[in-house]
């Protein structure tokens, strides 16, 4: 047995950033994890997939590039499995590096099925059923969240897959059908589509990455559209079956009912919160009817001494949420200053081609709250950089209140938009108006001039357009 100030389950990028925030705080800690440090993200998530896409927009450069950057190949091959195994080593890094970062930190690693078997204890089966018993003032649970499935539809691991199985398979398909527009579906669909593989996405709400913008849905629906990518919304899948053939999806939608066929089928239709078979109903932690643990602004649950951070809360299934959650959690039990976290206006990142970058209110979330508005634009077809680059597609968008100035969200498609968000979310947070933001100098060229002109859109200054 074992006794800790704070024991972390889950070792993902809300877990391993808690149990360093708590030990640099000098609270004795631990963590563990069932099966790896870093979590979804680093091992199968957010780390390799970029390095996928990045392989991918070389890859679609290549491919197209002979009228754009003239130059062309008689017979190019691409190979996908350098790709995939670049990715595994980038991955195997950055794992690596926070096992480091545990034993820099002083934090034990326990790794093992966790259950919680008491308001202050953790049991953790380990190999060969080896049994480990933690005594802890604290519990943490970060135990991350898993793939939502279709009732009707059995992924299969070969022919019907979810992320995990398509970031771990080394080769490409054939042709692919993925069933949900969000994140996951429109970056798988880049990547894949970026090699030459016919992909149809199909999504049941109106649009592509339904939470965004609306605007954001148009531009990136039209992108794809154009790429060769095929895209049906409003579109309700009915049936999945292998066969000979390959996969056949029924559908239903505009056309009404049709039939699409290819050779793997990626369901990516969300999430569900891992927040089952921990033993937390035993102690009476609130879990909603969603599997989603119920905490305050603290991290707390309802349970004195028993926390939980990152997607089991379902506040928002993002890494950086995750590990900003860690920290202030940690805070909470050192007794230390925090801040209180504004899910609201965190900062969304999607990698697809072209990149999609946000946070705050949509236009349409706007209005319905009764703002009158003020809305800055900017296109990258007259930013330099974007230009130079041959990635001009999309714009800067940025939301304000017309009262009193203040940034309600912003929006935004184009090249590396994901990179251009932290000088507005930090605007934000620190109730900058875009009069400074456009009175900030910002180097020419590049394409963070964008966001200057934007600014200055709001106040009917435009400059370079």
């Amino acid at each position: 047995m074992s006794n800790y100030d704070v024991v972390v389950i889950g070792a993902g990028p809300g877990g391993y950033v808690a149990a360093i925030r708590a030990s640099q705080l000098g609270l004795k800690t631990a963590i563990v994890d069932k099966q790896w440090l870093g979590g979804v993200c680093l091992n199968v998530g957010c780390i390799p997939s970029k390095v996928l896409l990045r392989n991918a927009e070389i890859a679609r450069i290549l491919r197209d590039g002979a009228n754009e950057y003239g130059f062309s190949f008689d017979n190019l091959k691409l190979d996908y499995k350098v790709a995939f195994n670049r990715s595994r080593q980038v991955s195997k890094r950055l794992t690596q590096g926070v096992g480091f970062l545990m034993r820099k930190n002083n934090i034990d690693v326990h790794m093992g099925l966790a259950e919680i078997t008491g308001r202050d204890t953790v049991m953790v089966t380990g190999e060969d059923d080896k049994q480990i018993e933690l005594k802890t003032k604290n519990i943490i649970v970060a135990t991350g969240a898993s793939s939502a499935t279709i009732p009707s539809v059995a992924v299969d691991g070969k022919h019907v897959v979810s992320y995990y199985e398509a970031i771990l398979q080394d080769k490409l398909p054939k042709s692919a059908i993925i069933i949900g527009a969000g994140a996951i579906g429109v970056e798988f669909a880049t990547v894949w589509h970026s090699y030459g593989v016919p992909v149809t996405v199909v999504e049941m709400l109106p649009r592509l990455v339904p939470l965004e913008d609306e605007e954001v849905s148009t531009e990136l629906g039209k992108a794809f559209t154009k790429a060769g990518i095929k895209v049906m919304t409003t579109t309700r899948v009915e049936g999945v079956e292998n066969t000979s053939e390959g996969v056949v999806v029924k559908v239903t939608g505009a056309q009404g009912q049709q039939t699409l066929i290819a050779e793997q089928v990626l369901v990516a239709i969300g999430f569900k919160p891992n927040s089952r078979e921990l033993g937390l109903e035993k102690i009476g932690v609130a879990i909603s009817d969603r599997g989603l643990i119920q905490i305050d602004e603290r991290m707390s649950t309802n349970i004195p001494g028993v926390w939980a951070i990152g997607d089991v809360t379902g506040k928002f299934m993002l890494a950086h949420v995750a590990s900003a959650m860690g920290i202030v959690c940690a805070e909470n039990i050192a007794g230390v200053e925090t801040i209180k976290l504004n899910y609201e206006m965190m900062p969304r990142a999607t990698y697809c081609n072209p990149q999609i970058a946000s946070f705050g209110l949509t236009e349409v979330q706007a209005k319905e709250r009764g703002y009158d508005l003020k809305i800055g634009q900017f296109p990258f077809r007259a930013n330099g950089k974007a230009l130079g680059l041959g990635e001009a597609t999309g714009w800067v968008k940025i939301i304000t209140d017309a009262k009193y100035g203040e940034i309600l969200g912003a929006h935004m498609i184009g090249p590396e938009v994901t990179e251009l968000l932290p000088e507005l979310t930090l605007a934000q947070l620190m109730e900058l108006t875009p009069a400074e933001i456009a009175r900030n100098v910002h180097a020419h060229p590049t394409l963070s001039e964008a966001l200057m002109e934007a600014a200055h859109a709001i106040g009917g200054h435009t400059i370079h357009i």
